[in-house]
């Protein structure tokens, strides 16, 4: 009796070591199903366009209703640009709250020093969706009057597509709590635009430094609203495309402080040798 139970103790060992060597070998781990985003997510990525042109003959609808072409919102200024759906309640409100956050702190103002464009990837998108978004986006923003600087745009999906098409921002339908396709999956980013209607930097995530934004604005001005602070900070860091950050230009620094040292040097030994000459020291 006692040796049929240590055989079938043994069998059951023997199952469960062999059930784990299998998982080990397997080319698929434990969990990886699990872990695995769904495949349709791929097409939702981010490709950076720098310097890609934007589709600016192209009309959206704008938060009163008014048919426009993206142009009339590329003139003078360099835009802040972030597309997003006006109907989500996750990461969309996050993004733009995150938006107006930095931009609040940046010193410059909508309207006068650069425009704002936010717009909707779904068509079914409405302006009256636009203007309850405006109007959360502008409290946020803590400058209620700088609405003629900030547009909230919708539009049909031949016009969503060029404009994702042209900021490499991809997204793909996916189907919410009721089963409907009426969600999209997307990166969180805000972008940049020169005044004639380039890419000029994309800032990953929902939480944008007040500096990064500040100077993509300055970089996208082409430098026209850039103070000699601005320039210092532009000297001393790098905008890295695969991070979407500005790090710390570590050479640009150790060679500035090499200057600043090689000119105080020669600026000690110029006034020690003026005052050996007053004193009669030969030199």
């Amino acid at each position: 009796m006692g040796s049929r139970r240590f055989g079938v103790l043994a069998m059951v060992g023997v199952f469960f070591i062999a059930a784990g060597l299998s998982a080990q070998t397997s080319n698929q781990p434990l969990g990886s199903t699990a872990q695995t985003p769904p495949k349709y997510l791929k097409d939702a990525g981010l490709v950076e366009r720098l310097n890609q042109p934007l589709p600016l003959t192209t009309s959206f609808v704008d938060e009163t209703g008014k048919q426009v072409a993206l142009a009339s919102f590329f003139q003078k200024r360099p835009v802040a640009l972030a597309l997003v759906y006006f109907r989500c309640t996750m990461l969309c409100p996050q993004v733009l709250h995150g938006m107006a956050d930095a931009l609040k702190g940046v010193g410059f103002k909508p309207g006068k020093d650069y425009d704002v464009v936010v717009a909707s990837i779904d068509p079914m998108d409405t302006p009256k969706d636009a203007v309850e978004a405006k109007k959360t986006f502008l409290a946020e923003l803590g400058q209620p009057e700088a609405g003629g600087g900030v547009h909230f745009l919708t539009g049909s999906q031949e016009s969503i597509t060029a404009l994702s098409q042209a900021t490499g921002f991809h997204y793909v339908a996916v189907p919410g709590p009721d089963g409907k396709m009426d969600q999209f999956a997307h990166s969180s980013v805000i972008m940049f635009a020169t005044p004639d209607g380039r890419m000029s930097e994309y800032l990953s995530g929902i939480d944008y430094p007040v500096r990064d934004v500040r100077l993509a604005l300055v970089n996208a001005s082409h430098l026209k609203i850039a103070s000699a602070k601005d320039l210092f900070l532009l000297y001393c860091c790098n905008y890295v495309p695969t991070s979407g950050k500005y790090t710390v230009a570590v050479l640009r620094l150790l060679a500035l402080a090499a200057l600043v040292t090689l000119i105080a040097m020669a600026t000690f030994f110029y006034f020690l040798g003026r005052k050996r000459g007053h004193t009669g020291i030969p030199v």
